[in-house]
């Protein structure tokens, strides 16, 4: 809903001169779906997921909603394209750097980029770099560099101002909330 205020911001204020561009896994496209069509009626929304797929026309178009699997498949066609924002829900689809859906989202077009991730990071830090990469390419520096300098001294080491450091780096990209402040039905 953030992200769906957000994007009304921006059409109100004349800034969403090009559609956006959501990517999420196939589960999640019905609530995408139902939640534009809730809170923000005023967006108009471009399906992109089905077979019957077309971008005919992208000048009517607020939002576009599709799946990684079918931007995957479609990155010739998309990546001609410049969006204005390019959101990721789910976006620990690609953390990993090397995966092929993690290059083709890198490889897409747009003014600003945005993940919405409840678990940025599962099994080691290389995966939020990963995240930070396609974000923001740089801010963590190359992947050689992240790993000397961030990633083993805390993985391996244990190494408390390292990982103090890291926070300090990214923090200010987070907007991070906990279980208990989301769903209170929810176990510790």
């Amino acid at each position: 809903i953030q992200t769906l205020a957000y994007l009304l911001v921006e059409k109100m204020a004349g800034r969403l001169t090009q559609p956006a561009l959501i990517v999420a896994p196939l589960s999640v496209m019905g609530n995408w779906v139902s939640e534009i069509q809730r809170f923000a009626p005023d967006l108009r929304l471009l399906p992109y997921y089905s077979i019957k797929r077309s971008l005919a026309s992208l000048e009517p178009i607020d939002v576009i909603l599709s799946t990684y699997g079918v931007v995957s498949r479609d990155k010739k066609h998309l990546s001609s394209i410049t969006f204005s924002n390019l959101i990721l829900d789910e976006a620990q689809w690609i953390k990993n750097a090397r995966a092929k859906v993690t290059l083709v989202m890198q490889q897409l077009n747009a003014h600003c980029r945005l993940c919405l991730s409840g678990t940025p990071f599962e099994n080691h830090l290389g995966e939020l770099w990963s995240l930070f990469h396609f974000l923001m390419p740089g801010l963590l520096g190359t992947r050689r560099q992240f790993k000397t300098y961030y990633q083993d001294p805390i993985e391996k080491e244990g190494n408390t101002d390292r990982k103090a450091a890291l926070m300090r780096r990214i923090q200010p990209f987070l907007m991070r909330r906990t279980k208990n402040q989301v769903a209170l039905a929810l176990p510790a």
